[in-house]
């Protein structure tokens, strides 16, 4: 069985209007297999709960944990769920607000690198967040992402 089935994560996609359009934060996945990516390395900050943890706990928690900053108290707009290419289901709530990403303390996490050699060593959860339109954030967004691009812009409409 996929170790990625029956796995859960729940987020938050912020969102802000600009002269520009719509605008979306995403985070650049972190750590060597997606250091040299661009399309399909971007996500919003979400991470893994357990049954015992609303997903809604678990979003805000979560981003708290990838971005180090308490997150935002705007509505929240339910996005639903999406299931990913590897088996997990993503839980997304759409909330506006602004924020610096230049003011992100990311989280990190520990893995074996390079592959067998024992060493651990230590990377960020996300390495870049960045405000993209939802034209460009389309292209660089998990595909299986891209429904909650979708959802938000019924919403705004």
């Amino acid at each position: 069985m996929n170790a990625a089935r029956g796995r859960r994560s729940a987020g938050l996609l912020l969102f802000r209007h600009t002269g520009h359009g719509l605008e979306v934060l995403l985070g650049h996945m972190g750590g060597p297999f997606f250091a040299r990516k661009d399309a399909g390395a971007w996500t919003l900050p979400k991470g893994e709960y357990g049954p015992d943890e609303p997903a809604w706990e678990a979003a805000r928690r979560e981003f708290r944990e990838e971005l180090g900053l308490a997150p935002p108290d705007g509505a929240a707009i339910a996005l639903g769920e999406v299931r990913q290419t590897g088996g997990k289901t993503v839980t997304a709530w759409a909330v506006e607000a602004d924020l610096d990403p230049a003011t992100v303390r990311p989280g990190t996490f520990r893995m074996e690198w390079p592959p067998r050699s024992g060493q651990l060593r230590e990377f960020p959860e996300l390495d870049r967040v960045e405000w993209f339109g939802l034209d460009r954030a389309r292209e660089l967004i998990v595909a299986a992402q891209t429904a909650f691009l979708d959802r938000l812009t019924e919403h705004s409409t």
